[in-house]
C-alpha cells in the first residue's frame, strides 16, 4: 500500500513538472521570435562579392542604392567608373 501512494505521488510530481514546462514554453517562444531572421543578401558591384545588406556600406548613384562590402571596395568602384560615383 505504501509503495503505491509513493507512485501515485510520484506521478503527480511527474505532472506537476511538466505542465509547469509546457506552461511557459509560448514566452520562449516569443524571446527567440524577438531575434531577426536572416539578413537579405546583397551583391557588391565592384567585388561581387554577397554581404548581408544591414551591414553593408550604402552609395547612392544614379538614384539606385549600390551596396559595397568594404569602404575600398567603395572607393576602387568610384575610381574605375566616375561617371557612375
Amino acid at each position: 500500500m505504501l509503495r503505491l501512494i509513493f507512485f501515485v505521488l510520484l506521478i503527480l510530481l511527474l505532472y506537476s513538472l511538466l505542465h509547469f514546462l509546457i506552461r511557459d514554453m509560448p514566452a520562449s517562444r516569443k524571446r527567440s521570435e524577438k531575434n531577426p531572421g536572416p539578413d537579405e543578401l546583397v551583391q557588391d558591384p565592384y567585388c561581387q562579392t554577397y554581404i548581408p545588406k544591414r551591414s553593408a556600406l550604402k552609395k547612392k548613384v544614379g538614384g539606385q542604392v549600390l551596396y559595397f562590402c568594404r569602404k575600398e571596395c567603395l572607393k576602387n568602384f568610384v575610381q574605375k567608373y566616375p561617371e557612375k560615383g
